[in-house]
């Protein structure tokens, strides 16, 4: 026996030793008492080992959590007493809904760890966007308050309770004025509760406000048909659709119900049919939606309206003034528009992104003359997921001002981050006795009133939506409160004097008014997590055409307040949007679609425009608005922007968000302004080159293929002459040599096709296997020295069209006299499961090997990092773990602590440094499905399994399945003429097929 080494018999002696003792004291700093500890689990430090380890089985890491985050202790359960709904590792499926969509939420042992949509979600089941699947990380973020707060210090609820009602009953006894400020409320029971409230105190009022306002539409539509309501747009109904500046897919109203129905006319599915609509985008900054266009035209904000009114003239034969006289390429491409728009009648829509009032009449004018209501546009089952009116915000400034408002309460609002003029806000908030915040945080605006009465996380919320007309979901928690927080509809309740329950106040309210009339139960709601009352008929609405003259007007002035100095495009990003979500990592690693950029926004500029004002790549640029706002900001040289215009995303720049999103690029609201009482996100600045540099991270800094031919292109036309135009199958045209044996694959051969029609590259399928499969958030450092993640990348590829032929290598791109007008295609990109896996055969411990069902497996333990597999991957989709990201300090992006822990997939190892990892297929989900079926003593059938990827997309692009099922979606797929395989020259074998990418130009 080595006399140098200590031994221990048992816990018990360990337990007595200094080393243990010093090392505790680390591991439970600022934890309760031990004592306590066991106090509470019903035990004493006398109780038998043998209890005490039972005891401990729940979870000692649960147990020291709670105390470490001062949480409420709560007995644990020992699973000898196991709750009847819970059975170690099997998941629990909630119905829920987030942000009006209903979905489903995973749970594992009572933590939510995933969020999908939700299948039976009749009208409104359409996958998933990046927001939505990295929502249930904001359940654990760190940054949340533990409790309510009064005057910047921590409080009890009671005493909180009794300032809030003192506060109400001085207001309504000196008749001063209450008032709640809310983003958009399309809840019926928080509108209800409200209702509640308003009976206690009458004075009460709620005013709506969003981030980004579409007040422009509801103001436009209430003067063109008496609905102040922002239309349900069907791009399934639609063959010709023309976008102006409008994100459709992607943040513009409902990006993933849109994309959905836009795909429908356009995937490989609708093209065997020989359909495919026709989508023209005309907008200044590359969008999401202007990237899947067929036609892409680049104009300056400014240019607009004049081109809403030059295409109103070309539809109708009217000579409305100030139509488009600059930009040939856009005035050509309008003549071809106008055509194509009126011999679709009925079956075309023409859509704005500008929230201005006349330039959303004029395009209810267009709509009109084309038919489009009742058809495309739906005004009688509209959108209610956004509602806001800034001068109904605007008039409560005035009145905080005059001293009116006494009591204010905030929910889900924040606009001291983003109000164009915060300043002002803070100003006439001063002036108002009472001030509360309903925040889960101390943010920009609630470190600044008077209270914060920290609201539930929606995963632990009763509560509804009513997202749309005829269309209703639920929410329902799926755990307990995390913290010390209470749902803010119940202390209205509360302050109003009703001890009603939130959740007997939202059934009760069900049962009285959604639910009346109907079949369905309480239960059954719960249970399918939405009720769809039927859409209601198509109205008959007239449009008066005598004032369109005044709104041509009203275009041309402000189209040429626009015209001078830089026109700047503020937009919201596909991963941050609004700002809300600022502080999830998830989504600050997510890739933007078309730049890769993470962590930051930037000013984009079209790279001709950037080389005149002497910028380049990593220069830093100061942008001053007109109302003298500066801020610094890194330059992106970006093809496809207007010439003269830079974009910039907002969502940026939170100061009081929490550790991951503090302080991440800067806040461009102040470059907005309130116009006409609407918010305007299109404005004008001064650019100067500033000193210094700045390296963005991004994930795809190589922008060629080097002459291979991985994207394949073709046009509608072309198609349907051959169906396989373009298609160039290698082995169409050679011989192949093998030099493996074939591998014998009897049972299940797991396959995927992905149809580049289909994908939009929005990332959400990367955010879903991210969440799905414990990938790490690196952080921007990471990125920069190309280290991230993600096993599920998107590459995006620039073409233009030159001499009749397609180009993306970038030498032939830098050759055109600008570089606005470009097209993109997105290729999903991830392990292809190759049988002949070249990363096999050099791997010198056998740690990927090859299934008898055709996937590349990886096992962890075996590998020790020599990356020879990477190396010899021809797809490069194989990720080296470099550091211990999950449990390492110089990586905390609040993703790595034991609690954020908490979101971890069970069924999937988390990494540790020093191996190689990549796309599994998802192995843990096939073979929960195959055991499934053996439960049910069935054959496995097709759809039974579904990956994170593919469930999360809306456009079903990635199609997953068994390729020795004939029958399958999967196989059927790979038959159809377009699919390829990227390098399949290399004899690889990959087990992803790609679709051709087909365009339905306009045909000279």
């Amino acid at each position: 026996m080595d006399s140098n080494k200590k031994y221990w018999k048992g816990l018990e002696e360990l337990q007595q030793t200094p080393a243990f003792v010093e090392k505790s004291k680390g591991e439970f700093a600022e934890s309760i008492p031990v004592e306590e500890v066991l106090n509470e689990a019903g035990l004493s430090t006398k109780t038998p080992r043998r209890d005490f380890l039972k005891a401990l089985g729940f979870g000692v890491g649960a147990v020291t959590l709670a105390a470490c985050n001062r949480t409420p202790l709560h007995k644990s359960i020992p699973y000898l007493i196991k709750p009847e709904e819970v059975t170690p590792g099997i998941p629990n499926f909630y119905a829920s809904s987030f942000n009006g969509q209903s979905v489903l939420v995973r749970t594992r042992e009572g933590r939510p760890i995933l969020l999908e949509a939700n299948p039976a979600a009749q009208g409104l089941n359409c996958g998933t966007d990046a927001g939505t699947q990295a929502a249930v990380l904001d359940l654990y973020d760190q940054a949340k308050l533990q409790g309510p707060k009064f005057h910047g210090t921590d409080t009890s609820w009671d005493e909180l309770d009794t300032q809030v009602v003192t506060a109400l009953g001085s207001a309504a006894a000196a008749g001063k004025q209450i008032r709640i400020i809310a983003s958009t409320v399309n809840s019926p029971s928080t509108i209800a509760a409200v209702a509640r409230f308003t009976e206690k105190y009458p004075t009460t009022r709620l005013i709506e406000v969003d981030a980004v306002s579409y007040s422009g539409i509801t103001k436009a539509n209430q003067q063109s048909f008496g609905k102040a309501v922002v239309p349900q747009y069907r791009f399934d109904r639609a063959d010709v659709i023309v976008s102006v500046a409008a994100d459709f897919l992607g943040t513009w109203v409902s990006g993933e119900e849109h994309t959905q129905q836009y795909i429908s006319n356009r995937d490989y599915k609708s093209l065997k049919k020989g359909r495919m609509s026709r989508h023209i985008q005309f907008e200044g900054g590359m969008s999401l939606t202007g990237s899947n266009a067929d036609v892409r035209v680049a104009i300056k904000p400014s240019e607009e309206g004049p081109l809403l009114i030059a295409l109103y003239n070309a539809i109708t034969g009217g000579s409305l003034p100030g139509g488009l006289s600059s930009n040939s390429k856009a005035q050509t491409a309008l003549k071809l528009v106008a055509q194509e728009l009126r011999q679709a009648q009925g079956r075309a829509v023409v859509v704005s992104g500008a929230n201005d009032i006349a330039i959303q009449t004029l395009t209810n004018a267009i709509n009109v003359a084309l038919g489009s209501y009742g058809g495309t546009i739906d005004l009688d089952n509209p959108s209610y997921l956004l509602k806001g009116d800034e001068e109904a915000f605007s008039a409560f400034l005035a009145e905080a001002n005059r001293g009116d408002v006494d009591v204010a309460f905030f929910l889900n609002s924040n606009p001291l981050y983003y109000h164009p003029d915060a300043a002002a806000v803070k100003a006439a908030l001063d002036k108002i006795k009472f001030k509360l915040s309903f925040a889960d945080r101390e943010d920009e605006t609630a470190s600044e009133l008077d209270a914060i009465a920290p609201n539930h996380n929606f995963l632990e919320s009763w509560g509804d939506a009513h997202p749309r007309g005829g269309y209703y979901t639920i929410v329902q928690p799926t755990i307990n409160p995390v913290y010390n927080t209470r749902q803010a509809e119940q202390s209205l309740l509360i302050w109003a004097g009703d001890t009603t329950d939130y959740y007997t106040f939202v059934k009760t309210n069900w049962e009285q008014n959604i639910l009346a009339g109907s079949s369905k139960t309480w239960k059954d709601v719960l249970q399918t997590g939405f009720e769809y009352k039927g859409d209601a008929p198509a109205g008959t609405y007239t449009f008066d055409t005598s004032g369109l003259a005044g709104v041509a007007a009203a275009i041309t002035k402000q189209s040429q307040a626009l015209a001078k100095d830089v026109e700047v495009q503020l937009y919201q990003s596909i991963a941050l949007r609004d700002g809300r979500q600022a502080n999830n990592a998830f989504l600050l690693e997510l890739p933007d679609p078309i730049s890769k950029v993470t962590w930051d926004n930037y000013a984009a500029l079209n790279p001709k425009f950037a080389e005149s004002l002497g910028l380049g790549e990593n220069s830093v640029v100061e942008v001053e608005g007109e109302n003298g706002y500066k801020v610094i900001l890194p330059v992106l040289m970006q093809p496809g922007q207007a010439m003269g215009t830079v974009s910039i995303a907002i969502g940026y720049g939170r100061t009081k968000v929490g550790k991951a999103g503090n302080n991440v690029g800067q806040n461009a609201y102040p470059f907005a302004k309130i116009v006409n009482g609407t918010l305007q996100f299109n404005t004008t600045a001064k650019l100067n080159k500033a000193s210094g540099s700045y390296e963005l991270a991004q994930t795809q800094t190589h922008h060629t293929i080097e002459g291979r031919n991985i994207i394949r292109e073709t046009t509608f036309a072309k198609y349907k002459e051959d169906p396989s135009h373009n298609t160039g199958r290698w082995s169409d045209s050679h011989k192949t040599y093998d030099l493996w044996d074939k591998y014998e694959e009897p049972g299940h051969k797991w396959v995927m096709a992905i149809d580049l029609n289909a994908c939009t590259g929005c990332g959400s399928c990367i955010v879903a296997c991210s969440v799905e499969n414990n990938v790490p958030v690196v952080g921007r450092d990471e990125v920069r020295r190309r280290r991230e993640m993600h096993w599920l990348r998107i590459d995006r590829y620039y073409t233009i069209e030159q001499e009749g032929e397609s180009y993306t290598e970038e030498d032939e791109i830098g050759r055109l006299e600008d570089l606005e007008n470009v097209s993109v295609v997105h290729q999903p990109m991830l392990c292809q499961h190759c049988d002949h896996a070249p990363c096999e055969t050099v791997c010198p411990v056998l740690a990927t090997v090859h299934s008898s069902e055709g996937l590349n497996h990886m096992a962890y333990n075996r590998c020790f990092g020599t990356r020879y597999c990477a190396n010899n991957c021809p797809y490069k989709v194989r990720r080296f773990n470099w550091f211990n990201y999950w449990n390492d300090s110089r990586f905390d992006n609040y993703l790595n602590n034991e609690f954020t822990q908490l979101v971890l997939n069970p069924d999937v190892v988390s990494r540790t440094r020093g191996v190689m990892e990549k796309c599994s297929m998802c192995i843990q989900r096939i073979q929960a499905g195959k055991l499934q079926a053996k439960i049910e003593q069935r054959p496995l059938k097709d759809g039974d399994i579904k990956l994170a990827c593919s469930a999360a997309c809306s456009a079903n692009a990635i199609i997953f399945g068994d390729a020795n099922d004939p029958n399958s979606e999967v196989s059927k797929a790979l038959r159809n003429e377009r699919v390829y395989y990227v390098l399949e020259e290399l004899n690889v074998q990959p087990g992803v097929g790609y679709m051709t990418k087909v365009r339905n130009t306009f045909e000279a």
